[in-house]
């Protein structure tokens, strides 16, 4: 069976086996036949996306010739003059023609958006999550069209991450899923939906303290990274809370769950039970080693399954055991910490690997997130870091450590050469709070909510500044907000148009 794969490294499949598709360049026009989900892209469409702004003068025909070639690699067996079957002649240019089943983007996204009771909620998002094996099509990010792409399965990922909260909850299984909600709401600070699930989870555990606590921490963030107070819906959950008027939790329950019916075939009905999370851990320091070991048998629900010195060890002790988390140095011998995740993410549905490391500085780190890792955690960190960060992982979260975080903007900022700023001059004061807001890592509908605005005006406001700044895609625009000094590293954020 033929199938692809964009929930991480770009990768077509045949019966399990990975096809080649060539250069970088050959592999995006199927990436970009993929993200447009069967619809015709025109070739005059493909030759602007693929070559923004300088297309060769022998665009077509390379074109041309790099379908020609993705054809021998999705059908080797098709006769010479026999119409191709997945990657067709649509005119005026070309589509990918394939089943949902076939595409794990496709079938992410239909998990995502299915409905029902919190029973077939759960099943149904907690089968899209298992799709996720890291930032999709990061290996053509530097293109709008991917990373429009990318941004937008990573929302819905954060909803699928959200739906499957509130089912469980709706379930009585609040428990299990208060730490995984802390992690989630401590990634996500500016998410409204975080910040219910986790108060309206540690409400339902009896720690009403807690809960309020959750809506003050948030409350807190809120006023200091964009100067508001929380939102209506927030503000009613705590007065509820208050005057304990929510109602009580739902007993835990221990069900059998039907998945939804496009997917019945291949999904387990069962929901999952208590197995522990199975943890690899790479590091060739032996105390760094004993000490994650001594804290995983100490957690009840986490188990080490292996240990490795190098990245050839990782390699082989993930393949023979199967762990659902690789805790990864980014720094060893024979083989280092970002080679290391690389092949190990390459593999069919490979574990999630989180990058351990000592100062937080290293250039790899941005490699690695291309890679497709799901973030970085500093060796330092206290074991409760440790752990929300592998249940956060497992979850399928992205999660980056706030002190790495720092860091990398910092040295990044500081590279900067202050006498060539990007053009900042003559834009809007509208445009400059839309940029600041990108700059901090918010999606268009997020923006829109900050701003009153529609997600249509932010998408035309972001457009405006790629055109007003030469620049092709939304990191570009983070770039240069940071490259021009117009944010700074741990800036507070304020916005002249509210």
């Amino acid at each position: 069976m033929l199938t692809f794969t964009a929930l991480g490294p770009f990768q077509a499949w045949a019966d399990g086996a990975p096809l080649d598709l060539g250069g970088q360049r050959q592999r995006a026009v199927l990436a970009r036949l993929l993200v447009a989900g069967g619809r015709a892209v025109p070739v005059n469409t493909l030759i602007d996306e693929l070559w923004p702004g300088a297309p060769p003068a022998q665009a077509l025909s390379t074109i041309q010739g790099y379908v020609s070639r993705l054809r021998r690699a999705l059908e080797p067996d098709r006769a010479p003059r026999e119409e191709a079957r997945v990657l067709v002649s649509a005119p005026p240019g070309y589509a990918l023609r394939a089943a949902t089943e076939q595409v794990d983007a496709w079938r992410f996204e239909a998990l995502v958006k299915s409905e029902g009771d919190p029973g077939r909620v759960w099943a149904a998002m907690d089968t899209a999550l298992e799709l996720w094996r890291g930032p999709a099509l990061a290996e053509f990010g530097e293109l709008s069209w991917a990373a429009t792409e990318a941004g937008r399965l990573e929302e819905l990922r954060l909803i699928a991450v959200e739906r499957r909260a509130g089912a469980g909850l709706a379930l009585g299984r609040a428990t299990s899923l208060v730490a995984d909600l802390e992690a989630h709401a401590s990634a996500y600070p500016l998410r409204e939906e975080a910040w219910r699930l986790l108060a309206t989870g540690l409400y339902g555990l009896g720690r009403q303290g807690d809960a309020l606590g959750a809506l003050r921490r948030a409350r807190s963030v809120w006023r200091d990274e964009l100067g508001l107070d929380l939102s209506a819906g927030l503000q009613r959950l705590e007065a509820d809370m208050l005057a304990q008027r929510l109602e009580s939790p739902a007993p835990e329950e221990q069900v059998l769950v039907e998945a939804p019916a496009a997917v019945s075939a291949t999904v387990s009905a069962t929901v999952p039970g208590t197995a522990p999370l199975r943890v690899v851990v790479a590091d060739d320091q032996a105390l760094v080693r004993a000490g994650v070991r001594a804290m995983l048998d100490a957690e009840p629900g986490v188990t080490m399954v292996g240990e490795a010195t190098n990245g050839e060890e990782a390699i082989a002790l993930v393949a023979e055991t199967g762990p659902d988390v690789v805790l990864l140095d980014i720094q060893m011998p024979h083989l280092d910490g970002l080679a290391a995740a690389r092949r190990i993410l390459s593999e069919n549905r490979p574990p999630k690997v989180i990058m351990m490391t000592t100062f937080g500085s290293d250039e790899n780190l941005y490699a690695a997130l291309r890679a497709g890792v799901s973030g970085f955690i500093l060796k330092t960190s206290a074991p409760e870091q440790f752990l929300a960060a592998i249940r956060a992982a497992s979850a399928g979260d992205a999660l980056i450590d706030p002190t790495i975080t720092t860091r990398l903007i910092a040295g990044f900022a500081g590279r900067v050469d202050p006498a060539s700023p990007p053009a900042l001059a003559g834009l809007a004061d509208s445009q400059l709070d839309v940029l600041k807001l990108v700059a901090r890592g918010l999606t268009n509908r997020q923006i829109g909510q900050t701003l009153s605005l529609s997600e249509e005006e932010v998408a035309i406001m972001v457009k405006s500044l790629l055109e007003h700044l030469g620049l092709f895609d939304r990191a570009q625009l983070v770039m240069a907000a940071y490259e021009s000094g117009f944010v700074t590293p741990g800036e507070k954020t304020s916005f002249s148009s509210l």
